[in-house]
């Protein structure tokens, strides 16, 4: 990144919405960023102004090794340099088994044992489309999807005939309806093995979605590593090819029902995507980043908690490995006091819902103050990026700050990254913030 080759500055702050006129209104990460990035590497993104930031974000978490990180630009330059085919959807290239070797090695074993991969269209929500499909296929059914909502007993869920069972280890973000303000905590280990006995006892396959969760950033290589649960369905996206588009289903070998010609995803062997997969997987599992996130995850954690005694507007901290959630709310919005979730959370005692599988979104869920909640959230996001620092604005009532950092990450850049959070929070606590205030992502 060196001065020489610096494109000429531009001043961003003058124009926060540069973005392609192209560009639709309704975006789903963080739109487009007030700066034109022009190099990565890690955790540092520069802008064509200049100035370095700190990216927590990671590409919406796909980026669990960093911007460019050089194992990944190694593989995807040996592939190239191969004179191999960019896309081979049916082909068993040397590319494609060195990814298959590399999952194999991190998923459970009673389910590596004979699992069947299936590559689909690269999306997750693809993916999951050809896990429900694979299950109504085998079983003749429809499945039920469920999340965790305040707890209980899985055995009081209403399940009928179901192809499967359907779960995002995320408490309370499944399509079922859950409880939005938990986005970054799982649900409780003793749940999810009270799910995975209640599936087995009813011959029902338990399918885990692992899109958001896999590889690494919950602190285990999968969320369902956390209960110590086998899914008989794991769906896997995002982080799965560090950032380059690709979406796996693994199954066990029972449910591979489905007859020869099945229409499939044309896009499902590109080769790029493969062998920067097969070098994330190996990366992250040869050199224990799930044992790193777990712990300075839990470091970051308890340093963000402790901003609470200080930051009166700081009413919850929460989340699991390298996924963080802060909760922002002007003190005078809502009185009712917020316990800390930085800890596990506990058994479940109250109950469950169970749904036929579909796609739906989180009503808002209002409060005393809540578009006041969404602009400090705002408020505070526009001082990280002041300082260099970028993060996301999540929650139904956009009032959560969101920090998704690599995997990668140092303790000193972890030190950086909890300073200059601080010194935004400490810069907008005491002053008012806009109700409309709009983010510097929109």
């Amino acid at each position: 990144m060196g001065a020489a080759s610096r494109p000429a500055p531009v001043d961003s702050s003058r124009n926060p919405a540069r973005r392609s006129p192209r560009t639709p209104a309704a975006r789903g990460y963080a739109g487009a960023l007030p700066i034109v990035p022009v190099r990565a590497r890690g955790l540092t993104v520069e802008g064509a102004d200049g100035r370095r930031y700190l990216d927590c974000l990671s590409g919406d978490g796909t980026l669990v090794l960093g911007h460019n990180h050089p194992v990944v630009l190694a593989a995807i330059r040996d592939a190239l340099a191969s004179d191999a085919p960019l896309n081979a959807p049916e082909s068993a290239t040397p590319v494609k088994e060195a990814f298959l070797s590399e999952l194999l090695h991190t998923l459970p074993s009673d389910l590596a044992d004979g699992a069947r991969v299936r590559f689909c269209a690269p999306s997750g929500a693809q993916a999951t489309q050809t896990a429900l499909e694979l299950v109504r296929s085998a079983t003749g059914r429809t499945p039920v999807a469920l999340c965790f909502y305040g707890g209980a007993d899985p055995a009081d869920a209403q399940l009928g005939t179901s192809a499967a069972l359907f779960v995002d280890p995320l408490r309370g973000e499944s399509d079922c309806g859950g409880d939005p303000d938990n986005s970054a905590v799982l649900a409780p280990d003793p749940w999810m093995r009270g799910l995975r006995y209640l599936a087995a006892a009813r011959s029902i396959p338990l399918i885990a979605d692992e899109t958001r969760t896999g590889v690494a950033r919950t602190g285990a290589f999968w969320a369902v590593d956390h209960s110590g649960i086998t899914p008989d369905v794991m769906v896997l996206s995002r982080a799965v090819a560090a950032g380059l588009p690709l979406s796996v289903v693994v199954h066990r070998d029972s449910l591979d029902t489905e007859q020869p010609g099945t229409p499939a995803a044309p896009f499902r062997g590109n080769q790029l995507a493969l062998a920067a997969g097969a070098a994330t997987l190996a990366h992250v599992r040869t050199h224990g980043l799930a044992t790193r996130a777990a712990a300075l995850g839990a470091r970051m954690l308890s340093q963000l908690d402790s901003l609470r005694a200080e930051f009166s507007c700081i009413r919850r901290v929460r989340g699991q490995g390298l996924m963080i959630d802060v909760e922002v709310r002007p003190p005078e919005a809502d009185t009712t006091p917020e316990p800390s979730e930085t800890a596990a959370p506990a058994a479940p005692a109250t109950r469950l819902t169970s749904t036929p599988f579909h796609h739906s979104h989180h009503s808002l869920r209002a409060y005393p103050g809540a578009e006041a909640g969404r602009g400090l959230a705002v408020a505070v996001q526009r001082a990280c990026l002041e300082r260099g620092l970028i993060v996301g604005l999540d929650g139904p009532r956009a009032d959560v700050l969101r920090l998704l950092p690599p995997l990668t990450i140092t303790d000193e850049q972890a030190a950086a990254v909890l300073d200059r959070f601080a010194d935004a929070v400490a810069s907008v606590s005491h002053t008012p913030a806009a109700p409309d205030a709009r983010s510097p992502f929109s």
